[in-house]
């Protein structure tokens, strides 16, 4: 039995990871990104306090010790301290065959990026806990209960696919996971304002919980920023996805955020994403997996980077996204781009949220509360 399509057929809601490998990746490494680079474009801060521990939900694949080391030799990090956890039965499983695009590539991803992100910003080795599971919300109740301080939630799927009952259930979850003082990033999704659905406009669960930050993705050289789409003009693509919610209402924490177009029948609700960072896999991450390094993009590369510094930043810091949207001047506007039926803005958009971070900033917000 082919095992990972065995795993893939009992997601729930047909959840799947948000990576995406570039269609040429010896013209991507001329501009791909080592995490650390990445962070100091980004003003990380350096000597954080530490000690927030990172969760980490994953639905299939696996990881292997000789990439991971490998990956932080290479930055000449420390490996981080990974323990796995299995939710449901479900474990760390590594492809056997060592295909591009298989689920492998975004557990490292995941690992990689967190771990090297929370080291450039404490020079410490981070601890990072793997949720194995086929129910993100159950993964997210054991890394709450574990006392996990931040998690990271690269998988997901459009609203319609959940329904509203199970995407509310889905809030309710995220909802105490903050009360209980863990941050949760999720990743907005890599097609575009289709979000792969069948309408030119959707949005995807769990980024579109409110108790979740939506993590939308860019395009970042050393030049510029703009919105991620690699495929301009269309909807439904390889680029950020953003929308308003059909499930959750608007959030008056979302100060600033444009309303719905009036003229449309999609969703009107709360806006997605909150926050974006560099996604795009032709300026994507360069990571180890398979034995060698390569390329990956996508927005589940933005969910474990915010992860990294927030847990450098301290533990218990619960339900950040109001303070975030009260200190827009903490984050990059992205002003160019469009992700289909969106066009990026002045001011949050539902494209880039409030835009990409300026880490400095954003760990001066929360230094009384570390």
């Amino acid at each position: 039995m082919n095992h990972s399509r065995a795993r893939a057929e009992l997601r729930k809601y047909h959840n799947k990871p948000y990576f995406k490998l570039p269609k040429d990746p010896k013209v991507a490494a001329a501009t791909a990104w080592n995490v650390p680079d990445l962070c100091a474009t980004y003003d990380w801060p350096t000597g954080a306090p530490g000690g927030g521990v990172i969760a980490i939900v994953e639905l299939g694949g696996g990881w292997v010790v000789s990439d991971i080391d490998s990956y932080f030799q290479s930055l000449g990090q420390p490996t981080p301290a990974i323990i796995d956890v299995s939710v449901d039965g479900t474990e760390n499983t590594p492809g056997q065959s060592g295909s591009a695009g298989d689920d492998d590539y975004e557990v490292a991803l995941d690992i990689e990026v967190s771990g090297a992100a929370y080291y450039a910003a404490t020079g410490q080795a981070a601890t990072i806990r793997v949720y194995w599971s086929q129910d993100i919300g159950s993964a997210v109740q054991k890394a709450q209960s574990d006392g996990c301080d931040v998690c990271s939630i690269s998988w997901g799927a459009d609203e319609a696919n959940w329904g509203a009952t199970a995407a509310g259930q889905m809030e309710a979850i995220l909802e105490a996971a903050a009360e209980a003082g863990m941050v949760v990033f999720a990743a907005s999704g890599d097609n575009d304002s289709s979000d792969g659905g069948s309408t030119p406009a959707n949005v995807d669960c769990p980024s579109s919980c409110p108790h979740a930050v939506g993590c939308g993705g860019t395009t970042k050289t050393a030049a510029a920023e703009t919105v991620w789409n690699d495929n301009p003009g269309e909807t439904d693509g390889e680029g950020t996805g953003g929308g308003y919610s059909t499930v959750f209402p608007v959030q008056s924490f979302q100060i600033g955020a444009p309303p719905a177009p009036a003229s449309t029948h999609y969703g009107k609700g709360r806006m997605v994403p909150d926050v974006c960072a560099n996604a795009d896999p032709n300026t994507g991450y360069n990571i180890f997996v398979h034995g060698s390094a390569t390329v990956v993009g996508g927005t589940s590369a933005v969910a474990p980077l915010y992860a990294g510094l927030f847990a450098a930043l301290g533990a218990k810091l619960g339900f950040v996204t109001p303070a975030l949207w009260k200190n827009q001047k903490a984050f990059n506007d992205i002003t160019v781009g469009s992700n289909g039926f969106y066009s990026a803005a002045v001011g949050p958009d539902p494209c880039s949220g409030i835009g990409s971070p300026i880490a400095q900033k954003i760990a001066a917000l929360f230094d009384s509360m570390a």
